[in-house]
C-alpha cells in the first residue's frame, strides 16, 4: 500500500512540473470545463465530468450533475468478510448487545450537484454550488442469541440538501502548452446530522432511531477546500492533467467526517470535434469521523466512528459531447463511470461497487 501511494505521489508531481514538451504552437486554454469560444483552430478538451475545481474559460456557465454511487457487502481492513464473521465483532459503541447484530447488505447514494460559475477574466474564475444527497440502505437483522438467526430485513433512507461551496479560481502559470491553477473553497454542510428512521431490532421490534452516521446527509462541519490542478498537451488531440485537492474540518459539531486528500490524474483524447474520451485514476485518503454522537448506538458497523475513512484507488473512463439542444454551441453532456481498484478501508466497512457520473453544462 505505501508502494502504491509513493507512485501516486510521484506521478502527480511528473504532472505538475513545469518542464514543457515540445509541440507545435497551439494555444492551451483552461484545462477543464468549457469549450473554447474563440477562432483558434485547436480546442481544449474539457476535463472528466467527474473532476471538480476546475476554471471555466469566460463568462457564465451553469452545470447540472448527477452522480450515483453503490456499494454491496462488507469488508475488513480492506478484505472480504462473511456476515457469520461480522456476527462473532464486539459491539463497540454499546454494551446491548454485546456483538454486532445487524448487518448493511446494500447501500444506494444520490447526488444531484447544481453550480453556477463567472469568470470576469481568462484567469479568474467565482463558483458557487449546491449539492443534495439521497441515501438508500437494506439491512439484515440477527438475533443476539446463541445461533444468531436472521429474523427480519428492513432498509432505510434519507434525503436533504447536504451543503454550499463557494469557490475562487485562478491561473497561477500559463505556457504555451501547459497551464496551473489554484483552487480555493469554503464548504458548509447545512443539512441534518440527525435523521431518523424506523429500524427492526435485535429484539424483533421495530423502533425509531437515529441513523448511522453513513446515512446522515451532512455532519453540519465547515471546510476549507485547497487545490492544485495541472494540464499540458501532448499533441493536437490528447491532453495529460493531473489535481491534487484536500479538505480540511475548520469547524464541526459533535462529529463531523475525516479530512481527506484527494489525487486525480487523466488523459483526455479528442476522439472526434464533438466528442473526447478520458481516462482517470482516482486516489483517495480520508481520516476516520472525528468526534461521535451520543444518540447513535445501533449494534451495526456504521454506528462506529473509526468504521470510517481509509484509501481507495478508483478507474474511470468517460466521455464530453458537444450538443446542441437549445440552438447553442456552448452545451455539452459528460458521463462518466468508475471502478475500484483498491478499497483499503479502515476496519469493518461496506464495499464499493462502482460510481456513475453524468452531467451537463451550458455557458453565456
Amino acid at each position: 500500500m505505501k508502494k502504491l501511494f509513493i507512485f501516486i505521489i510521484a506521478f502527480a508531481h511528473l504532472i505538475f512540473s513545469d518542464n514543457e514538451p515540445m509541440h507545435e504552437h497551439h494555444e492551451h486554454h483552461d484545462s477543464m470545463e468549457t469549450m473554447d469560444h474563440s477562432h483558434h483552430s485547436s480546442q481544449h478538451n474539457p476535463a472528466p465530468i467527474g473532476v471538480a475545481g476546475n476554471m471555466h474559460h469566460m463568462g457564465w456557465m451553469f452545470a447540472v450533475k448527477q452522480g450515483s454511487m453503490s456499494m454491496q457487502g462488507n469488508i475488513l481492513d480492506g478484505k472480504s468478510i462473511s456476515n457469520s464473521e461480522i456476527l462473532l465483532r464486539p459491539n463497540e459503541v454499546s454494551n446491548m448487545p454485546i456483538n454486532l447484530s445487524v448487518i448493511p447488505k446494500k447501500m444506494d447514494m444520490e447526488m444531484i450537484m447544481i453550480e453556477a460559475m463567472y469568470a470576469p477574466s481568462k484567469d479568474l474564475t467565482l463558483m458557487i454550488m449546491g449539492t443534495q444527497l439521497s441515501k438508500d440502505m437494506s439491512l439484515d437483522t440477527y438475533s443476539t442469541m446463541m445461533n444468531r438467526d436472521l429474523i427480519g430485513s428492513f432498509s432505510t433512507s434519507s434525503r436533504d440538501f447536504s451543503d454550499i461551496t463557494v469557490s475562487a479560481l485562478f491561473t497561477l502559470k500559463s505556457l504555451e502548452n501547459s497551464k496551473s491553477h489554484a483552487e480555493f473553497s469554503y464548504q458548509k454542510s447545512i443539512g441534518s446530522n440527525n435523521e431518523m428512521d424506523e429500524v427492526f431490532t435485535p429484539m424483533g421490534s421495530y423502533m425509531n432511531m437515529t441513523l448511522p452516521y453513513a446515512m446522515q446527509p451532512s455532519d453540519k462541519a465547515s471546510r476549507l477546500v485547497l487545490g492544485l490542478t495541472n494540464s499540458r498537451k501532448i499533441n493536437d488531440k490528447t491532453s495529460l492533467s493531473g489535481q491534487i485537492r484536500y479538505k480540511k474540518i475548520i469547524n464541526e459539531k459533535d462529529w463531523s467526517f475525516g479530512n481527506q486528500t484527494e489525487i486525480n490524474s487523466w488523459i483526455q483524447y479528442q476522439y472526434k470535434p464533438n466528442i473526447s474520451l478520458s481516462t482517470r485514476l482516482k486516489f483517495i485518503n480520508q481520516e476516520e469521523i472525528s468526534g461521535s454522537s451520543a444518540t447513535i448506538t445501533a449494534p451495526v458497523q456504521t454506528a462506529n466512528p473509526t468504521n470510517y475513512g481509509g484509501n481507495e484507488l478508483h478507474l474511470g473512463f468517460g466521455a464530453n459531447y458537444k450538443i446542441n439542444l437549445f440552438a447553442n454551441e456552448s452545451e455539452q453532456l459528460g458521463i462518466e463511470i468508475l471502478f475500484p481498484l483498491m478499497q483499503n478501508k479502515n476496519n469493518l466497512q461496506m464495499e464499493t461497487d462502482y460510481q456513475f457520473i453524468v452531467g451537463y453544462k451550458r455557458t453565456f
